[in-house]
């Protein structure tokens, strides 16, 4: 399993999940180059070129398939791996995969970025600044506006690897609307939103979401799930 983090995240922000993940697989923390402790890598920041130097380094370290586990701007890369390269992807975990966002520019995200501070929790507050000093604005700033410019929808209809979407009903800059859209477009999808969490719901509601990680990872059935 390899998990893949957000715009201004690292490795750290699954500490509650893999211990629990990692009871039935052998699980992955990456940091993207540019963010925690790929932070010296300083070329300039392109999604896609992310994405291919993620399909390099499971070719390095002989990972031939894997499920895969993105947040936010993470997910969209799992997204882009799923629809370019479905031969690596056996199941897909998306958790407020930042795509079909209605705002397209930095600036339009300020309202929503401070409204979502009203529902960060004070353990993770500290682990979002220690990160996003690491990463440094220019490098933030050129990964939110590579990422607000992408168009994912023709990936999207390309998934073929059965797809969890999990939101948090708080979420301020991924609404819980754009999942809906996801589930009723991904062909065998399901959507879970989380109560009581924001943007960051591995985080916010750890045990329920590994609980609904692990059921859906062994093929079993989500009964609290919406299939669409």
């Amino acid at each position: 399993m390899i998990l893949v983090h957000g715009l201004s995240g690292s490795m750290r922000w699954w500490q509650h999940n893999v211990q629990a993940l990692a009871q039935d697989h052998c699980v992955y923390l990456i940091d993207l180059p540019g963010f925690g402790t790929m932070r010296r890598v300083r070329n300039r920041f392109a999604i896609v070129h992310v994405a291919r130097w993620l399909l390099a380094w499971m070719e390095a370290v002989k990972i031939q398939r894997a499920h895969f586990m993105g947040h936010s701007m993470g997910g969209y890369i799992c997204i882009w791996i799923a629809a370019h390269h479905p031969e690596v992807v056996s199941r897909l975990i998306l958790i407020s995969p930042a795509v079909l966002t209605q705002i397209h520019t930095v600036w339009g995200y300020t309202r929503p970025l401070l409204t979502a501070i009203r529902y960060i929790k004070k353990g993770f507050f500290s682990i979002l600044a220690f990160d996003a000093l690491r990463a440094g604005p220019l490098t933030l700033l050129r990964a939110a506006h590579d990422l607000l410019s992408v168009d994912a929808q023709g990936d999207i209809t390309k998934i073929t690897a059965p797809t969890l979407l999990v939101w948090g009903e708080h979420d301020t800059l991924i609404p819980p609307s754009v999942g809906k859209i996801l589930c009723t477009t991904i062909a065998n999808s399901y959507l879970v939103v989380l109560k009581n969490a924001s943007h960051v719901s591995m985080y916010d509601q750890p045990e329920h979401f590994n609980r609904l990680a692990e059921t859906f990872l062994k093929g079993q059935s989500l009964d609290e799930a919406s299939s669409c």
